[in-house]
């Protein structure tokens, strides 16, 4: 079996694949973005979009945090917004491939136009983000376009499947015509969750 990894090549629909129980070579491309916060938060609410873009659901994952804690930019980039959104404090990243991160409630600290890289301070986490168990959480997203995106894909974190070594038969006379009727084709490409 071969496992593939949602953390797939940035500004490509071309996942990451290896052999199950091997870890990605160093150079692999999620190797350009890290944890938004110090160590390895732990993941309170992970990504769940609605079925539609205007319906309610969670575009993002919440880290759990205390607050005042320093908030790092997840990739290199340029600051494209650092202010206030529905009255919480925002700041957003711009990465290359058209990729923008976000993380909230944040108190800014680089103004819009500062370049930083992966690690750089970009504020301070303040406490208030709704529906944190924890003393405050960092609601951290992930943006290409108007598509959001699950942000531990950046990380090699996404959706794992296990896919066949062998691509199956070509052609619709390989298979019989009654399980055709209704069934459902497994697909490489994973939208949610491949960058």
């Amino acid at each position: 079996m071969v496992v593939e990894e949602g953390a797939a090549v940035l500004g490509a629909t071309v996942p990451v694949r290896r052999r199950a129980g091997r870890s990605p070579s160093a150079g692999a491309p999620a190797a350009r973005f890290r944890w938004p916060l110090a160590g390895t938060p732990r993941v309170v609410r992970r990504f769940d979009p609605p079925p539609q873009p205007w319906l309610a659901g969670h575009r993002g994952v919440d880290l759990a945090t205390t607050p005042g804690v320093e908030v790092r930019s997840a990739g290199a980039g340029v600051v494209l917004f650092a202010g206030t959104v529905a009255r919480r404090p925002v700041v957003t990243v711009g990465h290359a491939d058209g990729l923008r991160t976000t993380y909230e409630p944040v108190r800014p600290g680089p103004a819009a136009g500062a370049r930083v890289a992966a690690g750089t301070p970009i504020g301070l986490l303040i406490a208030g983000h709704p529906g944190c168990g924890a003393p405050a959480c960092l609601h951290w997203g992930l943006r290409r376009g108007d598509e959001y995106l699950d942000p531990l894909a950046l990380l090699g974190l996404g959706p794992v499947r296990l896919l066949p070594l062998d691509p199956p038969p070509a052609g619709p006379a390989t298979q019989p015509r009654a399980s055709r009727v209704g069934s459902r084709t497994a697909s490489r490409s994973y939208s949610s969750g491949v960058l």
